[in-house]
């Protein structure tokens, strides 16, 4: 009679070994899963001796896999995708009692992402939400690595397949300080802005990426004085006077003047932009992403025609 021959390794070494796998790095998997490196060091080394061969060589500042980890990569890849599954059917079973959402978003995001997630979080209250805040480069990264579900962002890469919703606009805006003379201007040619110093998000950001294509479109040459790393450092350099700079709508309060900024009635402007809610769509998504895509395309009023910007 045939005979199962047991196994030492657990589920814990697994998950640790599946993230060095994907990520060829044991501090980039303890980083991931929120652990202490030696403890992933551990893990990897009791499941080598638990299957009884090495699975990780070294190569470089990281790791690569051994023919066998190759292997065991697959299988362990299906264990986890299997009991996803497993966790959906529970979660549907109890009506979305508990669950994850892996979600991450662009560092502007930072001043929505919160109330978009607060209905949610309030009718699920079992789910646990893991939420990222990056530029964007960083969250195409991690959408490439799988190290969430869901996206939000205004650019989508173009070098993946991807689901997208549109859920909100985002106009972006010309800043200055708050008594710069173009203020009380009704209108201000577009090319008057060679005169000014311009201020601009650093190279990985959305906003960035999204002025300097509109400039190109429209033949004007951008010279950036100075590249700053998150939205409150550029309003602080444009109240300061240092320059203008070309900022979301949504980094701004209700009254601007009260951060010692205004927007420039710049033609041309708003930039119109959207942001989207996006998943990739060669993955199986877990039930919870599933149902957040849900609320918010429920929640996402119908769009109407956009009317040109005027020049």
């Amino acid at each position: 009679m045939n005979t199962i021959r047991p196994t030492r390794a657990s589920l814990a070494q697994l998950r640790s070994f599946e993230a060095v796998a994907r990520l060829c790095s044991v501090t980039k998997a303890a980083t991931e899963l929120h652990l202490a490196q030696p403890t992933v060091s551990t893990q990897l080394k009791e499941l080598a001796i638990a299957v009884g061969t090495d699975l990780l060589t070294p190569a470089g500042r990281g790791v690569q896999l051994t023919d066998a980890g190759r292997v065991l990569a697959q299988t362990a890849t299906h264990i986890f995708d299997e009991w996803a599954r497993f966790e959906d059917a529970i979660g549907a079973l109890e009506g979305l009692q508990r669950g994850v959402l892996r979600i991450a978003g662009v560092s502007t995001s930072e001043y929505f992402i919160a109330q978009m997630l607060k209905p949610f979080a309030k009718a699920h209250p079992g789910v646990v939400i893991d939420l990222a805040v990056e530029n964007r480069d960083a969250v195409i990264q991690r959408l490439h690595k799988e190290q969430d579900d869901l996206a939000v962002m205004m650019m989508p890469p173009t070098d993946m397949p991807l689901e997208q919703l549109v859920f909100m606009d985002n106009p972006l805006v010309l800043i200055g300080e708050q008594h710069h003379p173009w203020a009380l201007r009704a209108r201000v040619p577009l090319e008057q802005l060679r005169s000014q110093t311009l201020l601009m998000r650093e190279a990985g950001s959305g906003t960035r990426r999204a002025t300097e294509q509109f400039f190109q479109s429209k033949g004007v040459p951008l010279a950036p004085r100075m590249s700053l790393g998150s939205n409150e450092a550029l309003k602080h350099a444009v109240a300061a006077g240092l320059g203008v700079a070309v900022i979301s709508r949504h980094a701004l309060g209700s009254d601007p003047a009260r951060d010692g900024l205004a927007i420039l009635p710049m033609s041309h402007f708003p930039i119109r932009r959207s942001w989207q809610l996006v998943w990739r769509a060669d993955r199986r998504l877990p039930l919870v992403a599933q149902k957040f895509i849900e609320h918010v395309r429920a929640q996402t009023p119908a769009k109407p025609r956009a009317r040109p910007a005027p020049a």
